[in-house]
């Protein structure tokens, strides 16, 4: 697999395989926040309950003009028909090299190893740039399949954080 990075549109796109990872921008994101599907077709019709959330969060980094390209949402995609079948992303830039990510499936995804797929082309793009050294990520404690995902994709358990079950993974050494 070889992970291939262009833009569309302004957006950065991120594919490797069956899974392409496509930047969602603040006005992608206000429609996505409100449940709409953008311009995107949604394998439910819609986004899932994360990903209308975490557009959110892209809104109001942007309207605070915080927001950073490339650290806010991406759709996954199925590459052979570029269906949405959900969300990914940071909750923003890095902070002392680490990045915290995020992600949801819609309903008929689950259990088909999109967001794991998802989670390691994220997770190379993000080790491929300057002073990135570590991804988190944090799921609610009953959030097994979520906690599977991050262990098939590499990352080790640490300390909780403020009750939710935290997950890391440390960039590759000759990454970045």
């Amino acid at each position: 697999m070889t992970l291939r990075t262009s833009t569309d549109a302004g957006r950065q796109v991120l594919q490797d395989g069956r899974v392409t990872l496509r930047e969602q921008l603040p006005a992608d994101c206000a429609l996505l926040a409100e449940g709409k599907p953008a311009d995107l077709v949604w394998i439910d019709g819609v986004p899932g309950e994360g990903t209308v959330v975490a557009a959110g969060m892209t809104v109001a980094a942007d309207t605070a003009g915080v927001f950073q390209p490339g650290w806010g949402v991406f759709a996954i995609q199925r590459s052979e028909d570029g269906v949405a079948v959900g969300g990914i992303g940071f909750h923003g830039p890095p902070t002392d090299g680490v990045a915290e990510v995020g992600y949801d499936l819609s309903v008929s995804a689950r259990g088909a190893g999109w967001a794991t797929d998802a989670l390691l082309v994220l997770a190379r793009s993000a080790f491929g740039r300057p002073g990135v050294r570590q991804l988190l990520a944090t799921t609610e404690p009953d959030n097994l399949p979520s906690q599977r995902v991050l262990e098939r994709a590499g990352f080790t358990r640490v300390a909780d954080r403020g009750g939710l079950r935290a997950f890391e993974l440390d960039a590759p050494a000759d990454a970045g």
